[in-house]
């Protein structure tokens, strides 16, 4: 008996040195690898660039310095790209070019006057999907988020700006047909492993983010019409259940510029020149929004 009470201490301390050594359950490293990558995003992001892991499409999302380094945050997401051209217009201008391009254009004039920090979904010709559009506005926490399309339209007499902000129920025909078409272009919108994301959202903060977004899109059509040339839709505010809006889970809106396969809106949303009036109301709209909500 005495000579056995050594070796039973001797093998507790292996079995207990052993033990120390033993690497860390995978569950545990993954889960301090995430809080980790979460950590760094939120401190790149503040210093004006953030890198993320979305798709081989995103290599890295830059936001523009403003007047203040907490200066509050836009998310600009031209639509379609990549493998998704989208509408095609008079002469065959692709719409995935002209909401790229619009897109660059506001960030530009909103970075010139420094008030606000912009930032591009894609800035190039890279194919995203809606579930990582929405996943991009949840990893950076924008204050708004901006979705820029140009529809087509079998009537060809067809114009004008609409903006849509988000609702359970559309408010027109059109507008739930928007909805659904926009989701069976891009494919999946949800996928299982993100559906419990919803039902992080309570009732109550997702009606304060329909109605912040409703003001949002009031607030663009009211600069619109101040700004002038702008052409409108005779409802040109619409309501529709846009996943993209939704599961970005900040206030947004979806604008479409106009008909691109009108002949007039074509041309004015063509070139530059005819674009700036919509872009200076947009960029002002955001500022204002924005600039309210700092001062609540």
């Amino acid at each position: 008996m005495k000579r056995l009470l050594p070796l039973a201490l001797i093998a507790l301390a292996v079995f207990g040195g052993l033990w120390l050594l033993a690497p860390a359950p995978e569950h545990d490293s993954a889960e301090a690898q995430r809080r980790e990558a979460e950590t760094a995003l939120i401190g790149e992001a503040r210093r004006g660039g953030v890198r993320l892991e979305l798709s081989d499409a995103i290599a890295e999302i830059t936001i523009s310095e403003a007047a203040r380094p907490d200066a509050p945050l836009v998310l600009i997401d031209p639509g379609h790209g990549g493998r998704d051209g989208g509408a095609v217009g008079v002469g065959g201008t692709r719409e995935k070019d002209l909401t790229l391009a619009m897109a660059r254009e506001v960030r530009d004039r909103l970075a010139q006057r420094g008030q606000v920090r912009v930032a591009l979904s894609r800035d190039g010709d890279a194919t995203l999907t809606l579930d990582q559009r929405a996943d991009l506005a949840r990893r950076l926490s924008p204050d708004l988020f901006v979705s820029i399309h140009m529809d087509a339209a079998p009537n060809a007499g067809a114009t004008g700006v609409t903006v849509y902000s988000l609702a359970d129920i559309a408010s027109t025909t059109e507008a739930a047909a928007l909805a659904q078409a926009e989701a069976e272009r891009v494919g999946q919108v949800v996928s299982d492993a993100d559906a419990p994301v919803e039902f992080l959202l309570t009732d109550l903060a997702l009606r304060d983010q329909m109605s912040q977004s409703a003001a949002f899109a009031r607030r663009i059509l009211r600069r619109a019409e101040a700004v002038g040339d702008v052409p409108l839709r005779p409802t040109p505010h619409q309501f529709a259940n846009f996943y993209v809006l939704r599961f970005g889970q900040v206030p947004g809106v979806l604008l479409e510029a106009g008909y691109i396969t009108n002949s007039a809106d074509g041309a004015r949303l063509g070139s530059a020149g005819g674009r700036a009036p919509l872009v200076e109301a947009l960029a002002q709209a955001i500022e204002a929004d924005l600039a309210r909500r700092a001062g609540n």
